[in-house]
C-alpha cells in the first residue's frame, strides 16, 4: 500500500509516494517493507524492499537514493546515483535531475515531499522535531530555490508521522522549543501525566512551511504510532522490541531512467 498527495498528484510529470509497511519480503519485527538500510533486517530483504519501492516509482534500484540521515539541517543536492556507501550526511534531497527518485527514511518522524512544476525541481526532507526546530525545512526550501524553484510555486505534502495524541513529552523538551520561540507554545496540549506534553510535530513542520512561503501544502494524516500499516520507532520501544523497521518515502521527475 502506497499513499499518495491530491497536490503531487495533480502535477505532471511526477512520480512519488509515501510507503507503508505492506507488500515488502522482511519478517518479524521488520516484517513487510522495510527500507531502513541502517536496521539490522537482513541486507537481502532491504534490498529487495527497495528495489520494490524504486519499481513503485518507475526507476531502477540504483537510482533510488537516500540519504545517511543525522537529525540535522542540511540538504544534499542530486545530480547522479551514489550507493550507500558514498550517500552523504543529511536530511533532505533536493534535485531536478529526470529519472533520479530522491527519498527519506522515517519511522515517526515527518517525511516531507516537495515540488515546483515549473521549475522541475523537487526535494525529499527528513522533519524530525530537531531537524524541524533547527531549520532543515527552511534549508530545503532555499536549496530548492537554487536550483531553480521559486518558493511561490512549490507544493508540499507531509506524510505519515506520529502525531500529537501519540506523541507525549517531558518538560525538559518543552523547554527547550520555548526557550528557542516563545511561539512555540502552540503545539503543545497538556498530557495526563504532571507536566508533561503532547507534541504536534505536523504543526510544526506546516507552520515552518509557511513560514518559509510554501503555501500549497497537504498533508496524508497518518498516526505512524497507532497505525499498525506503519513502522514506529516509539511504539518499537513501548514494545520493548530491539529495533524497528524504518519507511522511504520518495519522490521523482520522469524522464531518463524513469
Amino acid at each position: 500500500m502506497t499513499l499518495e498527495s491530491p497536490l503531487l498528484s495533480a502535477v505532471p510529470g511526477l512520480h512519488h509516494a509515501f510507503f507503508s509497511r505492506e507488500g515488502g519480503v522482511s519478517t518479524g519485527m521488520y516484517a513487510g517493507l522495510n527500507g531502513g538500510i541502517g536496521s539490522r533486517d537482513d541486507p537481502a530483504h532491504v534490498a529487495e524492499n527497495r528495489r520494490r519501492m524504486a519499481a513503485a516509482l518507475r526507476v531502477s534500484p540504483e537510482r533510488f537514493l537516500t540519504v545517511f540521515q543525522i537529525h540535522s539541517p542540511d540538504v544534499a543536492v542530486a545530480s547522479a546515483p551514489w550507493d550507500a556507501a558514498t550517500r552523504p550526511k543529511a536530511d533532505a534531497i533536493v534535485t531536478r535531475t529526470e529519472g533520479l527518485a530522491i527519498g527519506v527514511t522515517a519511522a515517526d518522524c515527518g517525511p516531507l515531499l516537495l515540488a515546483d512544476a515549473n521549475a522541475r525541481v523537487i526535494g525529499a526532507a527528513h522533519a524530525g522535531w530537531k531537524g524541524a526546530l533547527t531549520g532543515i525545512v527552511e534549508a530545503t526550501v532555499a536549496a530548492m530555490e537554487e536550483l531553480g524553484a521559486d518558493r511561490a510555486n512549490i507544493v508540499a505534502a507531509i506524510g505519515p508521522l506520529i502525531r500529537q495524541h501519540s506523541y507525549e513529552v517531558g518538560p525538559e523538551f518543552v523547554e527547550r522549543f520555548i526557550e528557542a520561540d516563545a511561539d512555540n507554545a502552540v503545539y503543545f496540549l497538556p498530557a495526563a501525566r504532571d507536566r508533561h506534553a503532547l507534541f504536534d510535530l505536523a504543526g510544526l513542520i506546516r507552520r515552518r512551511l509557511e513560514n518559509a512561503g510554501v503555501l500549497m501544502v497537504d498533508d496524508t494524516g497518518i498516526d505512524t504510532y497507532s497505525d499498525e500499516r506503519f513502522f514506529s520507532y516509539r511504539r518499537s520501544v513501548h514494545r520493548k522490541e530491539p529495533d524497528y523497521g524504518r519507511h522511504v518515502h520518495a519522490i521523482v521527475l520522469e524522464g531518463d531512467g524513469g
